[in-house]
């Protein structure tokens, strides 16, 4: 998890091993300094189901979730970020 704007906020990123644009969101989160947690869905059965059930089937990767909540892939992260959304209170 991580501390944006005062409040603690879990970023779940659901990739698969052979995905370059996965490992480029991971990078750019790591870059961001946003701890996250990566959840492989091409392994992991029970990541898999999670996937679907909290993506509402979506069928390509990455997908992102923050707080439980399903923000979108590697374009909706970069908005995000460019908004402000992530930029902590000083």
């Amino acid at each position: 998890c991580c501390c944006i704007k005062g409040l603690v906020m879990d970023i779940v990123v659901y990739s698969t091993h052979t995905c370059p644009i996965c490992v480029k969101t991971k990078e750019l989160l790591d870059k961001w300094n946003l701890p996250f947690e990566q959840k492989y869905i091409d392994d992991d059965r029970a990541n898999m189901v999670e996937f679907s059930k909290v993506t509402d089937g979506a069928r390509m990767v990455p997908q992102l979730t923050i707080d439980g909540k399903h923000i979108g892939g590697f374009s909706d992260l970069t908005e995000l970020h460019m908004d402000g959304f992530f930029d902590s209170q000083e």
